[in-house]
Parts: structure tokens; C-alpha cells; sequence
């Protein structure tokens, strides 16, 4: 097998197991910064899943992602997270890593070459047409990634690769390949390093752009959370607050009225009538706030124009 670029030495390892403590995590730090770096060329390529992305999700499809070793868990970091915070439902998203459950505990590396445990799983999670998978290995070879792409390919589902190493399967099958072309590692081989960094970095913008798309977010704020702790109940009232220029115990009583949904809370701040009137306002424009916003405002608007022509003049008003 060809040396990959995630193989090979990196040009400041030489000599690392002898130097002083600092310079080695000098040269560790600075080999995750530049890792980092390479994030920047993949922009135009994660915008184009976005997009993917947030069409299938909107149109009532699942979100999968398929890989293993420590590809896996960083794609595990980030769909774990969505729900809590984007507000996206628990079952709409698959979470396909190579050994299962077992992973967890120990992260072995035979399972990553069990292509039939990667059919299994597109299958056992009903992935097909209206669904997209996203498929991460850092050296774009790693069989149970590519079986879990072709097979998601072959059932019509929309494909996204994500790969620190050019011209390989992976990227070849999908429908968009984000390429993450990271330096070698410090550490030969140690993909968990530069190249995990470079993976979590891109799957966390990749997500977070899709909730930009699907209207969870408002000015940096996460309008479509889940409150489901004490932190998060505090995070909400904080950005219905900021977001409508109410007080805290407003806030908390309008999230109350809304049942916790934070984007109702604020329309019912807004003016909305009641939160099922917010809710179908929010139905009636994709999701997103803003736009919900300003048809309060415009409605306003065109409330306050009636009364002016209606108003009679001064003058004709009787005694």
C-alpha cells in the first residue's frame, strides 16, 4: 500500500523522543494549529452539504453518518450534540460507527475493515432516497466508510465525504467531497490528532450551517435549542431576552406560555396572538424567525394604516 499523506513524517518529528517536554508540545501545538488551517480550503465544499443537508432534513429525511476508529467518534461529538442544541429530533439522525456499541468501550481496529457490518447498518437505519450520510476516514480508504457510501448511494440516498487525503474512494462515490488536505501528523498515522481536529472542525461547521439553512438560528443565538437541564432553561430566558429586550422574568414567562419553544416565546413577544398563531406564522415561513418577525411588524403596520384612514378628521367629530 502507497504512503498517504496521514502516513508519512511529519518534518519536525526527527529527534521528538529526546527533546525537552515543551518543544515537543510546541511542535504538537503547532501541528494542530496548521491542521486547523487546511479547514479553510474545504469552505465552498461544506456550503454545498449544507445545502444537501437542510434540503433532505426539511423535507422529513434522516441524517447518518457512517465511520470508524476515531473518524467515528468525532462524528459522534457532533451528532450527539444537535439535538440539544439545534433542536433537531433524536430520530432523525443515525449515528453508524464500525463495532457498534462495543466501540464505545473498546475502539478495535478490525471493525473498520467489516464492509458487511457497514451494509448491515445502512439497512438496519433504513437509509435511502430523502435521506443524506455523511462518511468520514481520514485516509479515504477505510472500508466500512466506503461500503457505507456505496450502499447509501445505491438505496438513493444524497452522499457527503469528508477525507484528509486526496483522489481516494471515498471522495470519488460522494455527491460532494470535502477534502481536509491536513499536514502529517507529529505522530505518523495518529489521525486522532491533526487530522481528527480538521474533521471535528469541518463537521461542526457543517452542521451548524444546516441549522443556519433549516431557521435554528437568529443572530448567533440557538432559537431552536432544546431546554431540557437547568443551564439550558437559563440559556433560553437569556435569548428571549436579548432577542426581544424583555426582562428575565418576562422571558421566563413568555418561554412558559410557549411551552419552552424559544422562537414562539419571542413571537409571542413580538405581538403574536397566542403561540399556536406563532407557531403557524413560523410553519408558514420555513422555520425561520426573522422573517416570522417581520410579518408581525408589516401586519402592524397595516393594523395601524386602517385606523388612520378610519379615524375621522378633526373637525368632524361631533360636539
Amino acid at each position: 500500500m502507497a504512503e498517504t499523506r496521514t502516513e508519512a513524517l511529519h518534518q519536525n518529528a526527527r529527534g521528538l523522543d529526546i527533546q525537552t517536554p515543551d518543544a515537543i508540545l510546541s511542535s504538537l501545538a503547532d501541528a494542530q494549529i496548521e491542521a486547523a488551517k487546511a479547514v479553510r480550503g474545504a469552505i465552498p465544499a461544506i456550503a454545498r452539504a449544507a445545502e444537501i443537508i437542510a434540503s433532505r432534513l426539511n423535507g422529513g429525511g434522516k441524517l447518518a453518518y457512517a465511520a470508524a476508529g476515531s473518524s467515528g467518534l468525532m462524528a459522534l461529538a457532533d451528532a450527539l450534540e444537535l439535538p440539544g442544541t439545534f433542536g433537531i429530533k433524536r430520530e432523525r439522525i443515525a449515528i453508524l460507527i464500525a463495532g457498534g456499541d462495543d466501540a464505545f468501550k473498546v475502539l478495535a481496529g478490525g471493525p473498520e475493515d467489516d464492509t458487511e457490518e457497514a451494509s448491515a447498518a445502512i439497512a438496519d437505519a433504513g437509509i435511502g432516497k430523502g435521506d443524506c450520510l455523511i462518511a468520514i476516514s481520514a485516509s479515504g480508504t477505510t472500508p466500512y466508510a466506503v461500503r457505507a457510501i456505496e450502499d447509501a448511494r445505491r438505496r438513493g440516498a444524497a452522499t457527503v465525504a469528508i477525507a484528509n487525503n486526496k483522489d481516494t474512494p471515498l471522495l470519488r462515490l460522494a455527491d460532494v467531497a470535502i477534502l481536509l488536505e491536513t499536514p502529517p501528523e507529529v505522530i505518523a498515522g495518529s489521525t486522532r490528532m491533526g487530522a481528527g481536529t480538521a474533521q471535528k472542525i469541518a463537521l461542526n461547521m457543517l452542521s451548524t450551517l444546516t441549522a443556519v439553512h433549516l431557521g435554528h438560528v437568529h443572530d448567533g443565538y440557538m432559537v431552536n435549542l432544546m431546554a431540557d437541564n437547568i443551564k439550558l432553561r437559563d440559556r433560553a430566558a437569556r435569548i428571549v431576552a436579548a432577542v426581544t429586550g424583555r426582562g428575565r422574568d418576562e422571558a421566563a414567562r413568555l418561554l412558559e406560555k410557549s411551552g419552552g419553544a424559544v422562537k414562539t416565546a419571542i413571537l409571542l413577544a413580538a405581538g403574536a396572538d397566542s403561540a399556536d398563531a406563532a407557531e403557524k406564522l413560523l410553519d408558514g415561513t420555513g422555520q425561520k424567525l426573522r422573517p416570522a418577525l417581520s410579518e408581525i411588524e408589516g401586519s402592524k403596520g397595516r393594523n395601524a394604516s386602517v385606523l388612520i384612514k378610519t379615524e375621522p378628521e378633526k373637525g368632524q367629530q361631533g360636539d
